[in-house]
Formats: C-alpha cells, sequence, structure tokens
C-alpha cells in the first residue's frame, strides 16, 4: 500500500480526479482518499513512480507520506 499527500486535493471533484488518474493505468487499483487530512491510500500494481508521474501530469503533484505492506 501506498500513501500519498496531496495538498493540491480539496474537493471531492478533486478525489475524482485522482481516482480517475489512477484508475486509468490500473482499473482494479483499490483507492481511499480523506479529504480532511488530503492523503490518499493506494492498493495498486503500479510503481510509485509511474502513479507519481500520472498524478503530475493530472496537475495533483503528490509527496509519499509513507508505504507499508499488507500482512
Amino acid at each position: 500500500m501506498l500513501q500519498l499527500k496531496i495538498d493540491s486535493m480539496t474537493c471531492n471533484h478533486c478525489i475524482s480526479m485522482v481516482t480517475k488518474t489512477i484508475q486509468l493505468l490500473q482499473k482494479d487499483a483499490n483507492i481511499e482518499a480523506d479529504l480532511t487530512t488530503q492523503m490518499v491510500n493506494i492498493d495498486s500494481k503500479l510503481s510509485e513512480e509511474d502513479i507519481l508521474d500520472a498524478l503530475n501530469e493530472a496537475a495533483y503533484p503528490a509527496t509519499i507520506a509513507g508505504s507499508c505492506c499488507s500482512m
């Protein structure tokens, strides 16, 4: 799981655009976004670099907040 901080994510439309951007690369990616904290959790087979590049291109630059392995 990859956890990202997206400071430019300020409304539900932003969440929708972030979700669509990632799902264009992997349809079955699991994305959970929290507007209050501007954090996004992504469970995907995509590389961190691919996700960050796609979000940057979509005008939602992100920074890695954390990553973990599911047990």
